[in-house]
């Protein structure tokens, strides 16, 4: 009665992975706000039990910062700005040597690939991560908190 090929299903398939990757995502991005919402929800709430019971305002731990971009994610809500500066200069360092040992790799796997072929600048391919993750390096030596600068204890003003 019903007789598919297996070639039909290939151009449901085309689309159907960047489908489920866009849905994926926005799936994702939709569970990380809510999870912060919920902390921000628990540190008011814990923050006013403490005030109820006659802490002190002062000597409880700031308020996490609701924002809406990346660079705040929910482990370094209660961080100072130093330890803050401090950790993003190092996931920009680790990031940044990924990408560059990526490219090297990618240049030397398409060299080998290539040899003895026509397409012999085809390795150069792999200069594209390799300089991502230069910049990246050169990003985190930018950010990086220096010793004795009197920015690296309080955030920047704006």
């Amino acid at each position: 009665m019903f007789s598919f090929d297996g070639g039909d299903f290939v151009p449901f398939l085309i689309f159907a992975v960047p489908i489920v990757a866009i849905a994926g995502g926005i799936t994702a991005g939709i569970v990380r706000t809510l999870g912060q919402q919920r902390l921000l929800e628990l540190a008011q709430r814990e923050r006013i039990a403490a005030i109820e019971r006659g802490v002190d305002p002062s000597k409880l731990p700031p308020m996490p910062i609701a924002t809406s971009g990346h660079d705040h994610d929910l482990a370094s809500m209660y961080m100072s700005y130093a330890d803050y500066s401090r950790r993003r200069s190092q996931n920009l360092m680790i990031g940044g040597l990924i990408t560059l040992f990526v490219g090297i790799a990618l240049a030397v796997f398409l060299s080998q690939v290539a040899d003895g072929q026509d397409e012999k600048a085809v390795w150069l391919v792999g200069i594209i991560p390799a300089s991502v993750g230069l910049a990246l390096l050169i990003g985190s030596q930018i950010v990086k908190p220096r010793n004795g600068d009197s920015s690296s204890s309080s955030p920047p003003r704006s």
